[in-house]
């Protein structure tokens, strides 16, 4: 794109950039688009992107047949996990039916060595629906089956298999494994597990009732037409697209977005996406790998129970008959390098065009789409850049459709600016699909009084596996103190109220930004760059302790408890207050809502609860409370000092080398910033956290309990004491009070932590943190419940 950009002549660029609003799309998409199409450089380009035969995503079967051979080399030296990756990689590039089965039967091998062995059923299993005749794809399964104690299955297929086999030798044994399952007459059999389940949406309360309003403030945005309790499910939806973070793929199933299996299901037709299952597979628009031969000519000589399990096992009609085709990578599936190469908003552009097409919503040229989806876009308010930038774009994105796999797409100036305006739509209305993450590969709960060194304390991290389009989901606004929470279960939506919601009040989610998380200068820059609007919801017109402490500095008198703010943060403080005494209907009325909003404010603030004689300006550098001096400037060299330490400090932790020497410099690191920072200011926070880490690897359990309740306590202070955040955090505390030996504590822990996660994410908890029912198990049997 950037080799492109520069090719563009100066005095186009400028037509482009000062295009100021969507009227005057039709000309600047004709004149770059006039320019583009005659210049060599960009046919080689889009060429490179649209021609499936210059792509590097299609098979290959001699790259395929080189990753086996590696598999190979490490299965025959017992390197199981290693020879697992080079199978899984053989597969995402393997063409060949006949290379395929034997790549899922080598995974299945090495799957079954590591003790997976559902997981190797399945491969068993995609094995012989490629190839029926498969004996020792047969054979395996057998021996799986009688493993899992599905003997009737196991004798089936141990009998196919010696069907197959046309050695003296291989019959022989054949028939001692038949002797060895157990009498199957007399015991259960389990069904096997082929695929996984998709995650349910909850049902929206039949009492909540939800209403689209306008606002001059906020535009479009979502209220309450009754009365919702708090934990409430208020809106459920499926996305209308959705395309998988680039930093996720290998990681993360293409459809459902869940974690991917060690068995994972390659795409048939091209070598980027991998799936959880079949099901998502055949969602996401391929085709399943199979053979649907005549069995009934083949195993003539076999009973008529027999032949029906070998129809069971390898046809794939059922898949098709259960799943539904949303073909939302179809259109990708050539091995073509766009949809790999370009950013993630144009992906999803460009499936969000293909789906229309198909569903007969749109023109060929495109000329309504923009009224087909209805979002809001706020293309007017972009920089000149960014608008040269969604030009260019949408020309590559239109071209490579056309090239790839829809040729009757009118490439044109009216299906380059609807595309322009699709692109401005997915920048402020596509949602970040997360994930909650533990620290480690999988949370191993700690028994108590048994820690195990090196290990870290568990903690969550969020990761970003996707970015979707939620029609509805979009048309609910932001607030920095929402009173909604939202996550997913696998790519579907939920929203649920995280406090008592009356009727007429509006319903917001956060865009990110929240008090507690940022202070309100940083939140209102964010949301002014990302999303275009200058943010006056009721964490940033209200004044909060929060705000004010967060990045504050304590006053040089060390009795008090009154906090110093830098110039910046004094400006933009000063301007919410005073915006907020304009607003207010009378003094009266300001004094009486100060005393439900400013709760707090009083310890670290009290001046600025004095009547006013006009406008109000809080002064830089001086305390807030006694009115002291603070050299602020000072106290920023030195907090600096001590966090390039603390960072060279968490250097040496995550490379293992933590002891009492790292941690002497850590509590030397906090002293410091203890000195200058107010005790609020989060900084000292994660300081703190950082601490309890450093102690927890050093074996000092006393010293992790206490520095981690530190932090929590800070935190409590910044989001409240019901935030999400303080779930998390106590879920480092309980693993620290496990390991410690701490059973009572650790249990009181858990039930608190548990009591936050139900409010946001309800039954839902223990399904996205599986964790937390081996937490409370853990902490329940310490304590001998």
């Amino acid at each position: 794109m950037e080799t492109l950009r520069s090719r563009i002549p100066e005095h186009l660029v400028q037509t482009v950039k000062s295009s100021s609003s969507v009227d005057d799309l039709l000309s600047s998409s004709s004149s770059l688009l006039r320019f583009l199409v005659g210049l060599p450089q960009f046919h080689q380009a889009v060429s490179e992107l649209a021609d499936p035969d210059l792509g590097c995503c299609g098979k290959s079967q001699e790259s395929s047949l080189d990753l086996k051979r590696s598999g190979n080399l490490c299965f025959r030296s017992r390197s199981f996990d290693d020879a697992l990756r080079f199978y899984s990689k053989a597969l995402r590039v393997a063409r060949d039916n006949t290379l395929l089965a034997s790549l899922f039967l080598n995974r299945a091998n090495a799957l079954h060595n590591l003790g997976l062995l559902e997981e190797s059923l399945r491969d068993c299993h995609r094995a012989l629906r490629i190839d029926p005749c498969y004996a020792k794809a047969w054979f395996r399964r057998g021996k799986l089956n009688t493993l899992l104690g599905n003997y009737k299955d196991a004798f089936r297929d141990i009998t196919v298999s010696m069907s197959l086999d046309s050695s003296s030798a291989g019959k022989k044994q054949l028939q001692n494994e038949l002797l060895a399952i157990p009498d199957f007459q007399n015991k259960q059999t389990s069904e096997n597990t082929l695929c996984f389940a998709a995650a349910d949406l909850p049902n929206v309360q039949s009492e909540v009732k939800l209403r689209c309003v306008s606002t001059k403030e906020k535009g479009r945005g979502m209220v309450s037409e009754s009365d919702i309790e708090q934990a409430s499910v208020i809106h459920v939806e499926e996305p209308f697209c959705v395309v998988i973070s680039k930093s996720c793929r290998e990681t993360h199933c293409h459809f459902c977005l869940n974690e991917l299996p060690p068995d994972s299901v390659p795409c048939p037709s091209c070598s980027v996406p991998v799936y959880c299952s079949e099901s998502c597979q055949i969602q996401s628009g391929g085709m399943l790998s199979t053979n649907e031969m005549d069995k009934n000519s083949i195993f003539h000589n076999l009973p008529d129970d027999i032949v029906d399990h070998i129809k069971g096992v390898t046809s794939a009609v059922r898949y098709y008959s259960e799943t539904e085709c949303l073909q939302e990578h179809q259109h990708e599936c050539r091995g073509a390098n766009w949809p790999a190469v370009l950013p993630s908003d144009a992906v999803l552009a460009g499936r969000v065009i293909m789906k229309l097409i198909n569903q007969g919503e749109t023109a060929m040229d495109l000329s309504n789409l923009h009224d087909k989806l209805d979002l809001s876009h706020s293309y007017s308010k972009m920089s000149p850049e960014s608008k040269l930038e969604l030009h260019l774009l949408s020309i590559v994105l239109i071209w490579c459709l056309n090239k790839s796999c829809c040729p009757d797409l009118s490439v044109c100036e009216a299906s380059v600016s609807q595309t322009i305006i699709l692109l401005s739509q997915i920048k402020v209305n596509s949602m970040a699909i997360v994930r909650m993450k533990s620290s480690g590969d999988s949370f191993k709960c700690i028994p108590a009084g048994n820690v195990s060194a090196k290990e870290p304390i568990q903690s969550l991290e969020q990761i970003r596996v996707g970015q979707a389009l939620y029609k509805i989901g979009s048309l609910f606004n932001h607030s920095c103190k929402p009173n909604i929470h939202l996550y997913f279960l696998s790519r579907g939506l939920v929203m649920r109220t995280t406090e008592f919601v009356p009727v007429g009040c509006p319903l917001e989610l956060s865009y990110g930004p929240e008090v507690g998380k940022w202070d309100c200068k940083d939140r209102i820059r964010f949301l002014e760059e990302e999303y275009f609007f200058n943010c006056r919801c009721r964490g940033c017109s209200q004044m909060n302790i929060s705000d004010l402490v967060i990045n504050g500095y304590c006053c040089v008198n060390t009795s008090c408890t009154g906090v110093v703010l830098d110039s910046s943060v004094a400006a933009c403080e000063s301007e919410k207050l005073n915006h907020f005494l304009a607003a207010a209907k009378s003094l009266d009325h300001h004094c009486l809502v100060s005393e439900k909003v400013y709760a707090g404010v009083s310890e670290v603030a009290s001046s600025l609860l004095i009547k006013p004689s006009g406008s109000l300006h809080i002064k830089a550098d001086k305390c807030l409370k006694c009115g002291s001096r603070c050299e602020v400037e000072n106290s920023h060299v030195e907090v600096n000092k001590a966090w390039n330490h603390l960072r060279r400090v968490e250097e040496l932790m995550n490379s293992g080398r933590a002891n009492i020497s790292v941690l002497s410099d850590c509590l030397r690191s906090i002293a410091v910033l203890r000195t200058f920072l107010h005790m609020y200011n989060k900084d000292i926070a994660d300081a703190e956290d950082k601490v309890a880490q450093a102690c927890y690897l050093a074996a000092e359990m006393k010293g992790a309990r206490e520095h981690c309740e530190a932090s929590i306590k800070i935190l409590k202070r910044l989001y409240g004491d019901e935030h999400v955040v303080i779930g998390n955090e106590l879920v480092k505390l309980a693993s620290i009070q496990l390991a410690s030996g701490d059973s009572s504590g650790a249990w009181e822990t858990t039930k608190r932590l548990s009591q936050i996660f139900s409010k946001y994410y309800g039954s839902h908890a223990e399904t996205l943190f599986s964790y937390l029912s081996c937490l409370k198990l853990e902490a329940a049997k310490a304590v001998n419940l």
